[in-house]
């Protein structure tokens, strides 16, 4: 496993950071729990193999996640790896709910002490609520007592907000949406170039946009093809964000131990510098044919739910966008028709606005819900 640089750190981290938000879900006595049959065996082997940045979330997996990860560090294994999580904002009404939540977490997560503790999905009003709170007070105390070591933040806004929340604290690292389709997005490629500059390691989330870049349509693999080095749409996603030095770490939600098994196998030959010109210059024309056809910038992340009408807003989203990249935009979509049968289909928006408060991606939601029924129904 390559290691990387953390920035001002000092440290040395895995490339490959495993994400721990999409391990197989199952039902068991009437609830949803996570498969940790499936889920503690890719954690041991991606840390057998040499990843050492294990990232999880208070609301990851349905508030599950931390469980499965404290299990799973059990038995020596947490002293082989850098334990992130992180706080979630929307859940702090009050200043001392974030105390309560730390210590919930480090009970779930079954240690004394975090490494990396992110304030989680910050936007610039969360950012505002968070400092009234005395976020930053509360961070700086918790690495006074030794209880985490590095302060963070994880950002889902736009550039303008990213670049006032990394300067108001002095930011062990961040985590940010990044990958070749949202250069421009988020806190953009200026964002990780400007991280860098002061020596804060960059995270990245979202390497694969939701996995939308793992499974290249037709119109994309043709693309790809064409190259004379043969590498699977993962492999090409995750060496471009490897070849940026500002980048220290690139999560990876694995669901399967065969995809962690193959990250381990792309992340054992990426680092700095490792791009040809010709090589970027094909994951540009293959960005450019991706904006060509997608509808919506929707992640799957869930931020939006649950819509108080019963609109499954990323499903939607998702049908629409697989609709148009894979061939499939037409009236009568059989995708479509099954949100109708669940119940879950736009057509219940009533323009609430909720979801809108919620989206790290700004999407404007209740216009695209109507544009796809336009498309599908």
């Amino acid at each position: 496993m390559k290691m990387r640089g953390f920035g001002k750190l000092g440290l040395q981290v895995s490339a490959f950071g495993l994400g721990c938000m999409r391990f197989p879900m199952i039902e068991k006595d009437g609830k949803t729990i996570v498969n940790d049959d499936v889920a503690i065996p890719i954690i041991h082997a991606a840390i057998d193999g040499g990843v050492n940045y294990v990232d999880t979330a208070y609301g990851y997996l349905s508030g599950l996640s931390e469980i499965t990860v404290g299990k799973a560090l059990q038995g020596g294994y947490r002293e082989k790896v850098y334990l992130a999580t992180k706080l979630p904002c929307w859940k702090v009404d009050k200043p001392e709910d974030m105390q309560a939540l730390f210590e919930e977490q480090l009970q779930k997560l079954q240690t004394d002490h975090l490494d990396f503790y992110l304030v989680h999905a910050l936007d610039g009003e969360r950012w505002e609520k968070m400092k009234e709170f005395g976020v930053r007070e509360f961070l700086t105390r918790l690495k006074a007592e030794g209880r985490i070591k590095y302060a963070c933040f994880s950002f889902h806004d736009e550039y303008n907000a990213y670049m006032k929340i990394i300067d108001e604290y002095d930011w062990d690292m961040v985590q940010l949406q990044y990958n070749f389709m949202d250069i421009a997005n988020q806190a953009t490629e200026k964002g990780v170039r400007y991280a860098g500059k002061k020596g804060i390691p960059v995270v990245v989330m979202e390497g694969l946009l939701g996995g939308k870049l793992a499974n290249a349509p037709a119109f994309i693999q043709e693309i790809y093809d064409a190259f004379p080095v043969k590498r699977s749409p993962v492999e090409w996603a995750f060496r471009w964000l490897c070849d940026q030095p500002e980048v220290s770490t690139v999560l990876s939600g694995v669901s399967s131990m065969e995809q962690t098994l193959d990250n381990l196998r792309i992340f054992d030959g990426v680092e700095s510098g490792v791009m040809t010109q010709e090589e970027k210059d094909l994951i540009a024309k293959v960005r450019e044919a991706y904006q060509s056809r997608t509808k919506v910038g929707c992640t799957g992340c869930e931020y939006c739910m649950p819509c108080p009408l019963n609109v499954n807003i990323p499903r939607t989203f998702s049908v629409w966008n697989n609709a148009a990249l894979y061939g499939g935009l037409a009236k009568g979509n059989a995708e479509y028709k099954r949100l109708v049968e669940d119940g879950n289909d736009p057509e219940q928006c009533i323009e609430c606005g909720k979801c809108m408060s919620n989206c790290p991606q700004n999407i404007q939601i209740p216009e695209n819900l109507k544009l796809a029924t336009a498309d599908l129904k």
